[in-house]
């Protein structure tokens, strides 16, 4: 692989994946390319200081410059026939010169060197992209399934939809699926980065990778081999590797419009030359200022951070798509955060009920399930799950945004949120429901309110220490929720959030966002779906609990694939670190080139002494680069710690 330190000379195809996904260091051709070079050099070094002739240390000099000059020269020429240049060209002249000068000993150690630096940008460029496809081995060589009443075992590339796999505890799943029957806790760290194991039953969904914990399951495949939640994630990173953040693209145009200019500033050295009538000694400074001005090391300094980044976020169960979205999460300052589903759990539960009048608690949550028992609404499922009994409501309609209505014993009934109607009696505890962070849903009789139900979601566990954690960073935080204002407040000062917008809907939320984005970066954190507005309007999209949703991943930014908060945090302080080391590549890079250009235009440096500084340079910025794929301390997960509990609602 030639030029691999500018993307421009680097060959897009015909590349083995063998030798792209090389797991040692002298797998790659160009480490092995460099090593005998430089066994060829020592030996014509050693030659001459024995004194020997030039016969035998020029035949070693020319053979070391072969070896050196086939990672590059052979590639650069394909590019040169198509009108690009590069990186690549730069060296290819400056070695062509020096031989033209008779300089073979030089030729043979720019090459050489350069063939080092080039082995080891794709030495470290294949193992960060190891990290991220590393995920697929969590996919276990075979799977157990039932055909017929017969347990066979087969590949999981063998498994099709509606096949029943068996799963013993400690075996990880071959592909995603539903439990049919069983339970158990699964292990899903390695996919989500939480360490706290899921429970899972009958109609729980699985997904390849998991860790079965305690007892054997029987579960229905959903997904094949080559389409399960693992393949996905991998596929769309690859896909997404080329979407380039400003600081790639302006490493890129910097490299671009350096190369040409730099062949113009050597010509032109050579012109002066012959003008000033020592031809040979300007064009030797003219071949060392290519060498110096060479760009390598700001074309890779941005792709191995961002390769080496993205795939550490992954192994923490964070899916970054390209360096474009981590390049903006790193400038983020301000985070919208939705409620139902990232500061709550989603699981709403009845908290209270009050009546009026002879009707009972019982009496009011009969009718309410009565009328909720066809919907799907999460507030529904709070109050089916309270009722001990369901009243026979008929002819149920629903009012989009307002509530339901229906018939009991030829009476109007009707269930839905203070406004639409009245609480009349009920308007107090209505209020003390919401000032506790409930939602209120009134119940209400031919035209009479009978009753009201206070349901509410609690907040996360660890949902008071992220924010505190993001305030504490420097970030500004926002709720965003689709609640009255009362309920939301109550809250947002729960979580420690001050800047609350209520009554949204999800067109309000896009709007919202793009005020915040008016002020500074802003990043939604949302459910992937219902906040599809507000994560596209936002400058980076985070869907979170995105484990196995289409949706969330085809279109977020960033996606969170487990339930934890922390994660939050996490990736932000990752981004940041990430975009600090970008910045440190890019700025060693061109301060690099504007020291040693003067240098080598007034012979203060010679074609080797210039060349062995570019690389060691190089070989600098790349193990930074690299450095973006240990996460630092400060991003390490806490347990989470309780929320403090929000005052009951009577």
């Amino acid at each position: 692989m030639s030029d691999a330190c500018c993307s421009d000379e680097k060959p897009g195809t015909g590349e083995s994946d063998e030798e792209e996904e090389a797991v040692g260091f002298w797998q790659v051709s160009e480490v092995r390319a460099a090593a005998a070079s430089g066994v060829l050099l020592l030996a014509a070094w050693i030659t001459s200081l024995a004194a020997g002739p030039e016969w035998l240390t020029l035949p070693l000099e020319i053979a070391a410059l072969v070896v050196a000059a086939w990672t590059f020269v052979p590639s650069t020429l394909r590019r040169l026939v198509k009108g690009k240049i590069g990186v690549g060209t730069l060296m290819t002249i400056a070695a062509a010169g020096a031989v033209a000068l008779g300089q073979f000993e030089e030729a043979a150690m720019l090459s050489f060197l350069y063939a080092i630096s080039e082995g080891l940008e794709e030495y470290s460029l294949a193992k960060t992209r190891r990290g991220l496809r590393a995920l697929l081995d969590l996919v276990p060589a075979e799977a157990k399934v039932l055909r017929g009443r017969t347990e066979v075992t087969v590949a999981p590339a063998e498994l099709v939809l509606g096949d029943r796999l068996i799963v013993r505890p400690g075996e990880r799943l071959a592909t995603d699926g539903r439990i049919i029957t069983g339970r158990t806790s699964l292990d899903t760290s390695a996919l989500t980065g939480e360490s706290v194991p899921v429970e899972a039953g009958p109609g729980s969904e699985v997904y390849a990778g998991s860790i079965n914990g305690t007892g054997p399951l029987e579960v229905e495949v959903t997904s094949t081999a080559e389409n399960n939640s693992l393949a996905r994630i991998v596929h769309i990173v690859e896909a997404e590797q080329s979407r380039k953040g400003p600081g790639q693209r302006l490493a890129d145009s910097i490299a671009s419009k350096l190369v040409p200019g730099i062949l113009i500033a050597a010509a032109l050295i050579t012109v002066y030359g012959f003008i000033v009538g020592e031809p040979l000694l300007w064009f030797e400074r003219a071949l060392v200022v290519l060498v110096a001005a060479s760009p390598c090391a700001l074309a890779i300094s941005v792709p191995v951070t961002v390769v080496a980044s993205v795939g550490a976020a992954s192994r923490i169960g964070v899916l970054i798509k390209g360096g474009g979205a981590l390049e903006t999460l790193g400038r983020i300052r301000t985070i919208a955060l939705d409620k139902t589903g990232t500061l709550t759990r989603n699981q709403p539960v009845v908290v209270d009920v009050a009546t009026t009048g002879s009707a009972t608690r019982e009496e009011i949550l009969a009718l309410a399930a009565g009328l909720e028992a066809l919907s799907e609404h999460p507030l529904a499922r709070a109050i089916l799950a309270a009722a001990p009994d369901r009243a026979a409501v008929t002819d149920v309609d629903t009012l989009p945004g307002a509530g339901l209505e229906g018939l009991l014993d030829g009476r109007r009934v009707r269930l839905g949120r203070p406004g639409w109607i009245n609480p009349g009696p009920l308007a107090a505890d209505v209020e003390t429901m919401q000032h506790a962070g409930a939602s209120a849903v009134l119940i209400e009789a031919d035209g009479a309110v009978i009753g009201a139900i206070a349901v509410r979601d609690e907040l996360r566990p660890e949902a008071r220490e992220v924010i505190a954690r993001l305030s504490a960073s420097g970030y500004t935080t926002a709720m965003l929720t689709g609640d009255n204002v009362i309920t939301a407040t109550a809250l947002g000062k729960a979580a420690g959030i001050s800047e609350v917008h209520a009554d949204l809907r999800p067109e309000d939320k896009a709007e919202i966002v793009r005020v915040l984005k008016s002020r500074q970066p802003t990043a939604m954190v949302g459910d992937g779906v219902n906040d599809a507005p507000a994560l596209a309007t936002a400058d980076t999209g985070i869907a979170m609990g995105a484990m196995g949703t289409d949706v969330a991943i085809e279109t977020a930014d960033i996606a969170l694939m487990g339930e934890d908060l922390n994660h939050l945090p996490q990736v932000l302080d990752h981004a940041r670190r990430t975009r600090a080391i970008m910045l440190q590549n890019v700025g060693l890079s061109l301060l690099l080139i504007a020291v040693l250009i003067p240098l080598a235009l007034f012979g203060m440096l010679g074609l080797a002494a210039v060349v062995l500084i570019h690389e060691l340079a190089e070989i600098v910025v790349i193990a930074n680069g690299v450095r973006a794929g240990r996460l630092s301390g400060k991003t390490v997960l806490k347990a989470a710690q309780p929320a403090p509990a929000l005052e009951p609602a009577a």
